[in-house]
């Protein structure tokens, strides 16, 4: 990505000049200098830029700009090739970066970060089709597997984060197996799976005739990951008293079982995961902040699939090749309207969810080839129920010999300011049957002003199909309001 000629060289910048110059001490990272084409992804100039905070400009990249000129200014090393997708009124750029430390800022209270972008020669290859189970080529899961390798030399503890499905399990068995433990044994643990009377025991093990029932030694997680990798799943669950005695051994190092007279010695690393954020479970009390402070060392997010839906037919492809080993059939794909039906479904549970689904088409499905037809009866089961809800009365009665027909579209994200309701579970426009009436049931009542149409057009870049997806309404339902309100797209765009 060529530098503007317009922004002067800073003293002992490399050459060619960077794309990005931000300067951050305690406060927020600040935009010092900013290439003419880099300005332009904002729809804003060099000079409006200047000063500006980093995070408000560039909001949602992937991964996040700020969290790199971090890491770079803290550890001193420079990052190359680095896939970063910026994301700007429903359009997504990638490109590769790299990442250099800029020095101290003139009043050495400060330091620089200096960003240089490229476009890519060719679309970003696909990379490993399995990485440890982490399959997909997007910036997001790029990044995750770059923490991996990165944390994996180290013993420090990490936590995971991310929703539920989204595969947590995986990016810890993938650190264990890059570490020099890999060779040790990996041992797991779900702390919400476990009685509270009972997670003591098997975290530490306990004597025989410790308690009432204990007819025999056992030995806990911690002396089964002796050498290797313990990962914790749900930490965020364990109770308070239990929280205090695992701060104690990830301090010191040594265990005691339940019962024992005597501390021993284990050598284990912890991983830990959790779908709930913990710096809130510390404000309210649940966690405690002393043992968040000593397994929040190392963080890797896991981000949701709906942030990722170019990785689908990537995971496609891995699970079709799972199930036809499982079930000794070969089917080799699914149709291009299939995948499109995929890709406009926001999977609040994630990656598990996708699995599931398509477990489930395959063993229904006899043809080497799954088509979109295949889905009906899941694509109404989704369209009557609201996620998270499942509200059986919220169900709208569709004839089975009917199937909705998904139209052409650019996935687009929900507006944040739109109103609650606004956004489908399926963020694509599902038209009426085939023959039937075009008339269809929203999911809130037509009920639209000009300000929230508005807000939704330009949500969605002027697309008028996308902007009756978030709005949540038919496409017929807007346009009547449209000739209702007297708009057009030149009032839209003002």
């Amino acid at each position: 990505m060529a530098s503007s000629s317009q922004n002067p060289s800073l003293s002992n910048l490399p050459v060619p000049a960077p794309d990005l110059v931000v300067r951050g001490a305690n406060g927020p990272w600040r935009i010092e200098r900013i290439s003419q084409e880099l300005a332009q992804l904002s729809r804003q100039t060099p000079e409006e830029l200047a000063g500006r905070s980093l995070a408000a400009v560039f909001p949602d990249t992937v991964p996040d700009l700020c969290e790199l000129a971090r890491e770079v200014a803290e550890r001193g090393e420079a990052l190359d090739g680095v896939q970063v997708r910026f994301s700007v009124q429903g359009r997504a750029t990638t490109l590769l970066a790299q990442v250099r430390a800029g020095g101290l800022t003139e009043d050495y209270r400060g330091r620089r970060v200096l960003f240089k972008f490229q476009r890519p020669e060719a679309p970003p290859a696909e990379g490993p089709a399995d990485f440890h189970g982490l399959v997909g080529a997007s910036p997001a899961m790029a990044e995750v597997r770059r923490k991996i390798g990165l944390y994996a030399a180290s013993d420090a503890a990490v936590v995971i984060t991310g929703e539920t499905g989204t595969g947590k399990e995986l990016v810890a068995r993938a650190l264990h197996r890059e570490s020099a433990r890999r060779a040790g044994p990996y041992v797991v643990m779900n702390c919400a799976a476990i009685a509270e009377e009972l997670l003591e025991s098997e975290l530490f093990g306990h004597e025989k005739g410790a308690f009432t029932g204990a007819v025999r030694t056992h030995r806990g997680r911690f002396e089964r990951a002796h050498g290797g990798s313990l990962f914790l799943d749900e930490i965020g669950d364990m109770p308070l008293h239990t929280q205090a005695k695992l701060l104690r051994v990830l301090e010191a190092g040594r265990i005691e079982r339940v019962g024992a007279e005597q501390e021993q010695r284990v050598d284990v690393r912890v991983l830990c995961a959790t779908n709930v954020p913990l710096e809130r479970a510390v404000s309210e009390g649940r966690f405690r902040a002393d043992l968040y402070h000593r397994v929040a060392v190392l963080r890797i997010h896991v981000p949701p699939l709906r942030s990722r839906v170019e990785d689908i037919p990537q995971l496609v492809r891995h699970f079709l090749d799972l199930f036809n080993r499982k079930y000794g059939r070969l089917i080799h794909r699914l149709t291009p309207e299939a995948l499109q039906l995929l890709q406009a479904y926001l999977w609040p549970g994630n990656v598990r969810e996708l699995r599931n689904v398509l477990e489930r088409v395959y063993v229904e499905t006899q043809a080497e080839v799954i088509g979109a037809r295949a889905f009906r009866d899941w694509i109404e089961e989704r369209q009557s129920f609201a996620p998270g809800g499942w509200n059986l009365d919220a169900g709208v009665e569709r004839r089975h010999d009917q199937l909705p027909v998904l139209a052409s579209f650019q996935p687009q994200r929900p507006s944040r300011s739109l109103p609650p309701g606004g956004a489908r579970v399926f963020d694509a426009e599902i038209l009426a049957p085939q023959g039937a009436d075009s008339t269809r049931h929203s999911t809130r009542p037509a009920d639209l002003d000009a300000e929230e149409i508005r807000q939704a057009y330009q949500a969605a870049a002027g697309n008028l199909a996308g902007a009756a997806r978030l709005l949540g309404v038919h496409r017929a339902t807007l346009y009547r309001y449209l000739r209702k309100l007297d708009l057009d797209r030149s009032r839209l765009d003002g």
